[in-house]
């Protein structure tokens, strides 16, 4: 306030005013700095006692008084959040996915799915996937299909890997939507490049199914010399290809340029493999069978061609 008094003292009219809207930028920007990292202080809180009671409610009642306090801690601290600062989707998440998820005194479903709307709607990807999961239920009375996968992808969009794997299944089944073997690869690709362990293994056994079995056609042989089959296949429309796969120009027919495509395409069994690998860092026990199950291959095909 000190330097909003000083500037307009300035003889220069156009000088004062300038001076006068950058003190108020700054001024601005430096509160909203300010309660968001009240409201994240408020939400760390609220979390922490929400991680406690999930540590213990497998032993006892959901119901239980002794997790009362904690329930009050949490419930208390987003809405502290969202009262510091009213746009953090984060607060409005969290204490909504509390209303539905937890049996504490005050819980109400439909606050808990208001909540959830709003957050989804102002973009907040946690909420949006949230939604999707609790959307895709069977219920005769409310077609909800499309509204999750509606949710879905816009949790994609923003590369949430639960999210991602979850549409790469629908896209594999082709439930409530047309079957496409290409965006669930690339939904699974996704979900695996942000540590999703199902994702990974999802990902890497579909690769080794092939595109042949994958969606029943057979690509030419000059399409598998190129890579134009493998792209095809493996790249959901719009997504950008690697770069070690169009490294050479298409078109030419000479076969000394398709043997070095080949060559710079990475085999779909070493991507499969280095999917497996991921998945067991995560400590999926699924992705250590799919590489037992490689290795044997390998020494089936060892022992063939002696």
């Amino acid at each position: 306030m000190v330097t909003i008094s000083l500037n307009l003292q300035l003889p220069h009219k156009g000088l004062h005013l300038l001076h006068l809207d950058f003190s108020l930028g700054f001024l601005i920007q430096r509160g909203l700095h300010s309660r968001n990292k009240k409201a994240m202080e408020f939400i760390a809180k609220g979390w922490n006692a929400l991680q406690e009671i999930d540590r213990v409610i497998d032993y006892t009642e959901p119901t239980d008084a002794r997790l009362h306090p904690y329930y009050r801690t949490a419930k208390e601290s987003f809405e502290l959040a969202m009262e510091v600062d009213n746009s953090n989707t984060h607060a409005r998440y969290w204490l909504g996915r509390m209303h539905m998820k937890y049996q504490f005194p005050g819980a109400c479903k439909p606050i808990g799915a208001a909540l959830l709307v709003e957050a989804a709607d102002m973009g907040d990807p946690d909420a949006q996937y949230e939604l999707g999961c609790r959307l895709r239920v069977e219920n005769e009375e409310v077609q909800s299909d499309q509204q999750a996968f509606y949710y879905l992808e816009k949790a994609v969009d923003q590369l949430h890997p639960g999210a991602s794997y979850l549409l790469g299944a629908v896209y594999l089944t082709g439930d409530c939507v047309k079957r496409d073997i290409p965006s669930a690869l690339w939904c699974f690709q996704k979900a695996a490049e942000k540590g999703h362990a199902g994702a990974a293994v999802a990902y890497g056994s579909l690769l080794l199914k092939g595109p042949c079995r994958l969606d029943g056609c057979r690509p030419s042989l000059e399409g598998i010399m190129d890579g134009t089959a493998i792209n095809s296949c493996y790249v959901r429309k719009g997504a950008e290809v690697p770069e070690e796969w169009t490294k050479s120009k298409r078109g030419s027919k000479s076969n000394k340029l398709m043997k070095k495509r080949v060559k710079s395409v990475e085999s779909p069994v070493e991507i499969a493999k280095n999917m497996f690998e991921k998945a067991v860092e995560a400590g999926c026990d699924l992705g250590l069978r799919w590489l037992e199950r490689l290795e044997d291959e390998k020494k089936l095909q060892a022992a063939g061609a002696d």
